[in-house]
């Protein structure tokens, strides 16, 4: 992953009546001669436009107001989904009662521990800090931090150990896919670093992140292309992190872009949850198992504008 590594045509065809053509009737049309000649509306024209063709091995683009499909290839079938897990971390922890995004959390030694021996994506936090909820969530999203991830998942488990909180949270994780009837999706961990049961499919996960976006919080991190936190250190100064730059390159490249989340890995390859507004419409996707970071964004923007062509 980004973050981490482990996994018909259709047209229309107006037909021309001339003066001359005898009804069933036998009676004579008196309608008017009309010219030959295509008479396509634009609606038929962009409903002719051809499927385009990814590398992706799966991909999946809906209409994000009313849920309509737009684009389907293997948009059901399970598949490792790298760090775009980290768009239900957001979930379960924006679904928090009384959520406070400005509590602090102190950065434990089992974080940067985890992500050392994971080779995982990091946030390059700092033990002993204290860091906000809210910068946990840029430092999730944007570098797709897993000691972020890890943090949060310890903070909104529940359980008296650490590893009865993470069980918890992941819990949480897999109650939400359930409850939001993402019935081809299962999580084995809280950042994407599976163990053999984490997968999802393009369908899924573009529902998951089109509920996600209704989160005004989320919206603002995941469109947010760089981002510096200030957080407070065991000594009660103030640091300033190195700026979080977002992995989605699409952010600034591709004309509404609006986000969501990267992911790759050995098995996952590379994936890409995305989104764009244009004139007021939105269209949302996921592309799983691409060839490449560089393809995947590629993929994407076939699809956005294969989506919109079609809205």
């Amino acid at each position: 992953m980004n973050s981490i590594l482990r996994s018909r045509p259709r047209g229309a065809v107006a037909v021309a009546l001339t003066g001359g053509v005898v009804l069933a009737t036998g009676v004579l049309s008196s309608a008017p001669a009309q010219a030959a000649g295509p008479s396509r509306t634009a609606d038929a024209v962009r409903a002719a436009a051809p499927a385009p063709s990814i590398a992706a091995k799966g991909g999946f683009v809906m209409n994000n107001a009313n849920g309509a499909s737009l684009y389907t290839k293997a948009a059901d079938t399970k598949r490792s989904t790298g760090s775009t897990t980290k768009i239900m971390t957001a979930k379960v922890v924006l679904a928090q009662p009384k959520l406070n995004l400005d509590a602090k959390v102190t950065i434990q030694m089992a974080y940067s521990d985890y992500i050392v021996s994971k080779n995982a994506s990091s946030a390059r936090l700092i033990v002993g800090d204290k860091v906000t909820v809210r910068q946990l969530l840029y430092g999730l999203m944007l570098p797709s931090g897993c000691d972020a991830a890890y943090a949060l998942a310890d903070k909104f488990g529940s359980g008296r150990t650490r590893a009865a909180r993470v069980k918890s949270f992941i819990g949480k994780m897999n109650s939400t896919a359930k409850s939001l009837g993402l019935k081809n999706t299962h999580f084995d961990s809280f950042d994407g670093i599976g163990n053999g049961k984490n997968y999802s499919t393009p369908r899924d996960l573009t529902k998951l992140a089109s509920n996600t976006m209704k989160s005004s919080t989320f919206r603002t991190i995941v469109k947010t292309r760089k981002y510096t936190a200030k957080t407070v250190t065991k000594k009660g100064s103030t640091r300033t992190m190195a700026p979080w730059t977002n992995t989605n390159t699409l952010l600034g490249s591709y004309s509404g872009a609006i986000g969501v989340k990267t992911g790759s890995g050995p098995e996952a390859k590379y994936c890409l949850v995305f989104a764009a507004t244009r004139k007021g419409k939105t269209v949302i996707g996921t592309v799983l198992a691409s060839t490449s970071s560089k393809q995947r964004a590629a993929d994407a923007t076939k699809l956005m504008n294969y989506g919109f062509g079609k809205l």
